[in-house]
């Protein structure tokens, strides 16, 4: 499903923090959003979701301005997990996914086979299964992501926007996330995260859009917007993009400063005048 953006303006208390934004993410891409703190990033994603009323421009799902549509019609089209999502302690994994069911429930409505089958689909899509009836205070970071993604799933949307999913994981729960969304989007799911690691977004992502100061800075697909110049641009700090040697990708890394950098020694050797 297409998820266009025009004009878009966003702010809070009077303040403009997103400015004319105007984009198009079509149906199966993986987009990550990336940009330094405070740039719009996550403002943007909120007015994506709706979640943030518009000071001007609009957000389309299909065709459709989202404003226009109820809660419970975008909530079956779209799902959205925000940065640090809450909710009780004490519910089990299963107890919180099956809330992706509401939704799809009419008040009062029994379960159906079909609810049923969903949150089936989702604890194994998420691969939480194993650990259902386990209260969320229990689990490890990267298990409690995917519980929560799990719950996204349960709503079976067709688009997923993601606020930060790995921040706070360690590296193997970071790859674990991220090979889990890039999953679902094989699936055909549509998948915007906004993401603070650019190796993560330059491995996983089939688009980077840079947001900085509310505009987009760049927009495209990384080996073409991963360069020094665009990247100083967007995040005010000397950069250098060398190439994965497995995969080719771009890697962008912050360009070390020899004053705070340990120096490199060469090798030992017990050859006499090496």
């Amino acid at each position: 499903m297409k998820l266009t953006v025009e004009n878009l303006s966003l702010g809070y208390s009077g303040r403009t923090v997103v400015k004319d934004v105007s984009l198009a993410i079509d149906a199966g891409e993986m987009v990550a959003i990336v940009g330094p703190n405070g740039s719009g990033k996550s403002t943007l994603l909120r007015g994506m979701s709706r979640l943030l009323k518009p000071e001007s421009g609009r957000v389309l799902l299909a065709e459709t301005d989202i404003r226009h549509m109820g809660a419970r019609e975008v909530a079956r089209q779209l799902a959205v997990l925000p940065q640090a999502p809450d909710a009780g302690s004490d519910l089990t994994v299963r107890e919180l996914v099956w809330r992706g069911r509401y939704p799809h429930q009419g008040i009062l409505q029994r379960a159906t086979k079909a609810d049923y089958e969903a949150v089936h689909w989702a604890m194994h899509g998420a691969d939480v299964a194993d650990f259902a009836e386990r209260p969320l205070a229990e689990l490890s970071g990267g298990e409690r992501q995917r519980a929560w993604i799990a719950l996204a799933l349960a709503q079976q949307p067709r688009v997923f926007l993601l606020d930060e999913p790995t921040s706070f994981l360690d590296i193997a729960h970071q790859v674990e996330v991220m090979h889990l969304l890039r999953r679902l989007n094989h699936e055909g799911m549509t998948v915007v995260a906004v993401l603070h690691d650019l190796v993560l977004a330059g491995r996983h992502a089939d688009r980077v859009i840079a947001i900085r100061d509310g505009q987009v800075e760049f927009d495209g697909p990384p080996r073409e917007v991963f360069e020094p110049r665009a990247l100083e641009r967007v995040f005010n700090v000397p950069m250098m993009v060398i190439q994965d040697p497995e995969t080719g990708l771009p890697i962008p890394l912050p360009r070390p400063d020899p004053r705070f950098c340990p120096v490199a020694h060469a090798p030992a050797t017990d050859e006499p005048g090496k």
